[in-house]
């Protein structure tokens, strides 16, 4: 396998379109995005990764302090930790994947010691359990850079392009600052653009607007778990501050300065939001033991920021907190990946991170950062090493034809009508981020809900066009993302009958057995939910399309 070659090399005004073909194409920018780079470079692959933002900030974890889930391989630890997470899965997670991302982080993050610095605790022992966001994914970056990924960055995909025999053949998008088309041919590709948040406003979740399921659903990818996308965190008022640990040892107050019935654990969400569907609710840390206080700045950094920025001690003082939604950022839905590849249902499509669907490892509830980071971890590695030994095996056949399958935003069906991407964008939004909508939901107001986004659906599929080597490109196709991924959403919680982890229905409040499987979704101006027949044999004759 050869390096990254160029067809057409970029020329001095940046005008015309930038054509390069490679091994492996990477989507995203985040963590795993990196180690899917890292996987394939190490395989002997030629790499190229194109992130919408800069590839090491972009992305959820280069805010945050992530944790993996880090268990020695000593007596029963790892069983013992598996049976414990297992149990809080309502029954879909798989104790073999949960097994195989503990032993892959536990034997690579210490290969990443040459560039970042682990900590050392009071014993000398090294600690690499939890890092710090933004050194983390600057060692990534580094790391990738040294092995000879080439790096696009502000260079989002619009569209895939497939060959003939429905296989993936590369992807095309533009590079933003360059105002320039670019078209990459590779023999396979890892998307790992992360989850759906709906803008709501998640600390460092602005880019992540489904933009990857999308593409893989217009190639013929199936997504899993989408059901389970309505985990909130809270924050304080008017800020995107969602690092959340310090609010375990909160006590919240109403308007009438009256303290509220909430405790820490995983029913706060659900006083919480309650709360707040009847008014204001205010909140102090007071409760913080001052060692934890003392080691907040040095684990998350910016976390106390927005208090000073408003002049609240929120250790003394009372502060005004909201729940923002997360989608499938928290949330365990995402595509669908049929072996320990991670390859998707379309080949040569390899899926990792909040892409890829988490119910594997856990299942109905959110995992928590641990599980997720050590998921972004190992499925980066799974995708990036399946996607250069599948290069391997079938070349970049660069010189057949393909056809490229975006289809909203990019070919409309009829007349070309402007469409206001950001209208597009409030109105997914009040159906997706209300707390009595997404969080405490029903039958009845999820079809509601449907009709809404169906509508939405129907318009930019109809009628929104933009050139594809336009910023205005971007616009529409993400708004369509946010609409689609929606629909996605909300179609398979309508079909899950029941209440299971974090999907809580009033008019089915029990969980029910005869939902024990995983549920698919997919489909673009017809939407279909059916049983993963892996997961419950008596339903593999049951898969029927449900028609949006």
């Amino acid at each position: 396998m050869g390096g990254p070659s160029a067809h057409n090399p970029v020329s001095a005004g940046g005008a015309s379109p930038l054509r390069l073909d490679c091994d492996v194409l990477i989507i995203g920018g985040g963590l795993s995005a990196g180690w899917a780079a890292i996987g394939a470079a190490r395989a002997g692959a030629s790499v190229i990764l194109v992130d919408k933002g800069y590839f090491g900030t972009s992305g959820v974890t280069a805010t945050a302090g992530p944790g993996h889930w880090w268990v020695p391989p000593d007596g029963d630890l790892r069983e013992q930790a598996i049976q414990r997470r297992h149990a809080l899965s309502g029954g879909l997670a798989d104790p073999h994947w949960m097994a195989r991302i503990i032993d892959q982080t536990w034997r690579t993050l210490p290969t990443l010691a040459a560039y970042y610095q682990f900590p050392v605790d009071d014993k000398g022992v090294t600690q690499y359990r939890a890092l710090r966001g933004p050194e983390y994914l600057r060692a990534l970056r580094n790391l990738v850079q040294d092995l000879g990924v080439t790096i696009l960055d502000h260079s989002p995909a619009l569209e895939l392009l497939l060959h003939d025999d429905g296989a993936v053949a590369g992807a095309s998008g533009i590079r933003r600052q360059l105002n320039q088309a670019w078209t990459i041919r590779a023999a396979a590709i890892v998307m790992a653009t992360g989850g759906c948040a709906f803008r709501s406003h998640l600390l460092g979740a602005h880019t992540n607007t489904g933009d990857g399921y999308l593409m893989a659903a217009e190639a013929g990818a199936q997504l899993s778990g989408m059901e389970f996308s309505n985990y909130y965190t809270v924050a304080q008022a008017k800020t995107t501050m969602t690092r959340s640990m310090s609010y375990a040892f909160a006590r919240y107050f109403d308007s009438d300065n009256r303290e509220l019935a909430i405790a820490p654990g995983p029913q706060m969400n659900d006083g919480l939001a309650r709360a707040l569907l009847k008014g204001a609710v205010f909140c102090t840390l007071d409760k913080t033991p001052l060692d934890i206080q003392a080691q907040l700045p040095q684990i998350s950094p910016n976390v106390m920021l927005p208090f000073v920025r408003s002049g609240i001690d929120p250790y003394r003082d009372r502060f005004e907190v909201t729940l923002r939604g997360e989608g499938t950022v928290r949330g365990s839905g995402g595509l669908r990946v049929i072996d320990e590849s991670c390859q998707t249902s379309v080949r040569g499509l390899f899926a990792a991170g909040d892409a890829a669907t988490r119910e594997l490892i856990a299942g109905a509830t959110s995992g928590g950062g641990a599980q997720n980071s050590a998921w972004a971890l190992s499925s980066g590695l799974w995708a990036g090493q399946g996607a250069a030994a599948l290069a391997r095996k079938n070349g970049r056949r660069i010189n057949t034809p393909v056809k490229a399958c975006g289809e909203a935003g990019l070919r409309p069906l009829r007349e070309v009508a402007r469409i206001d991407s950001r209208a597009v964008i409030a109105a997914v939004q009040r159906e997706m981020l209300p707390l009595d909508k997404n969080l405490f939901r029903s039958g009845i107001g999820l079809e509601k809900s449907l009709q809404a986004l169906d509508s939405i659906w129907i318009e930019i599929r109809n009628h929104a066009h933009a050139q594809p080597s336009s910023n205005a490109a971007l616009a529409i196709r993400e708004s369509a993302a946010l609409t689609a991924s929606a629909r996605w959403c909300y179609r398979a919680a309508q079909a899950r009958r029941e209440s299971r982890g974090m999907h809580q229905r009033s008019d089915t409040p029990a969980q029910d057995a005869q939902y024990d499987y995983r549920l698919l979704t997919g489909g673009l101006d017809k939407v279909w939910t059916a049983a993963d027949p892996r997961t419950h044999a008596s339903t593999q004759t049951d898969m029927k399309e449900s028609v949006a």
